[in-house]
């Protein structure tokens, strides 16, 4: 008897992180064939995580271009392979189902993906409590929910060292500075112009008001982002950029700031591993668990905003009052473990489902 499939498919450098234990644990597993298979919608984001993780294509559709039109977005990869499992009639299992904001065009186009991948999956993999009531409450799948956790917090168990040494030196002299440090991303398409213009102004008036802070920008390689980044920072006595640092790097390189701001979602769910607080450059989160928890705080975009948060919250941060003791609502790193035991239900290969992960509240 020949052994069940499962094709696992992603595109972006976010999707490789977080799918990378699930991809370990059906790998590894001898009664299942695995495959692998990359759209690259990240092409060199995307090969670093590979190469981090080990993960070996079967497929490489390498379907990236220069300033492409037609795909973009954390999950655009998810949307196009869940529609196409559903017209083939193949079952789908949808990791990270039931994020949820309050408009289907923001982020863009992201919350249309998710929610039509929510819709086709018979296997919903929810990392939250919250999640779940998303789909169940409205009735947005007809398939089997469960709780798992989030994968992003099984990826960050696997990188991140006490000890970690970066080995370039400029980040190394960033970790090692002795006044605060703050770490920016952001790169989000609604971001895109007037309000990462505002992102830019608001950190440059914190730096004013800390001159002996330093910045850290990751700033990301979409044209959009640096032809307005870049003239603003660049040169700023202040900040560091730097290109988009390999995973295990950023993580270690998060847990060595103080504070933290971006419109990065994964990253909201990190720092609540790491201990860290994050200032979410966002008008909405889908990820209120991490602002419910006390490890975030949406600000928006607005120049003034951003400057009154960082005022506010920099110092309890390097003073140990940010954030707090909480344990992380996002799960205990063990969702790879519960989706795995899931899908090998689903095929026939386990007598029953894995135990829900359900933290208090």
């Amino acid at each position: 008897m020949s052994k069940p499939t499962v094709l696992t498919v992603l595109g972006t450098r976010p999707e490789a992180i977080k799918m990378a234990p699930v991809i370990g644990a059906l790998a590894a597993d001898p009664d299942i064939r695995h495959c692998l298979v990359i759209t690259a919608q990240h092409r060199e984001l995307l090969d670093d995580v590979l190469e981090l993780f080990d993960l070996r294509p079967d497929h490489d559709l390498d379907l990236m271009q220069a300033r492409q039109s037609l795909v973009h977005g954390d999950t655009t990869t998810t949307f196009i392979s869940a529609l196409a499992a559903f017209y083939g009639r193949i079952p789908v299992g949808h990791v990270e189902a039931g994020l949820r904001t309050s408009s289907i065009a923001a982020p863009y186009p992201e919350e249309f993906n998710r929610r039509v991948a929510d819709l086709v999956a018979e296997h919903c993999y929810c990392p939250t409590p919250g999640a779940a009531r998303n789909i169940t409450a409205a009735g947005q799948s007809s398939g089997q929910v469960f709780i798992t956790g989030n994968t992003a917090l099984d990826a960050v168990r696997l990188v991140y060292d006490p000890q970690y040494r970066f080995g370039d030196k400029a980040l190394a002299a960033f970790a090692k500075h002795g006044g605060p440090k703050l770490l920016i991303t952001a790169h989000r398409r609604e971001s895109w112009g007037q309000p990462l213009i505002s992102i830019c102004n608001g950190l440059i008036a914190a730096l004013g008001d800390n001159p002996q802070a330093r910045a850290c920008f990751c700033w990301h390689p979409n044209p959009e982002v640096r032809e307005t980044a870049g003239p603003l920072l660049s040169g700023h006595p202040q900040v560091l950029l730097v290109e988009p640092p390999r995973y295990d790097v950023s993580v270690n390189l998060m847990a060595a700031s103080d504070l933290i701001l971006s419109d990065s979602g994964g990253i909201q769910e990190e720092v609540t591993l790491l201990k860290r607080f994050v200032l979410v450059l966002r008008a909405e989160t889908e990820r209120p668990e991490a602002v419910e928890a006390g490890f975030a705080r949406v600000v928006g975009t607005e120049e003034a905003a951003i400057r009154e948060a960082v005022a506010e919250v920099l110092p309890r941060c390097v003073a140990g009052e940010l954030p707090t003791d909480a344990a992380s609502p996002f799960g205990d790193g063990r969702a790879a473990e519960r989706i795995h035991q899931a899908v090998r239900f689903a095929l026939g290969l386990e007598g029953s489902p894995p135990d829900d992960y359900g933290p208090a509240g």
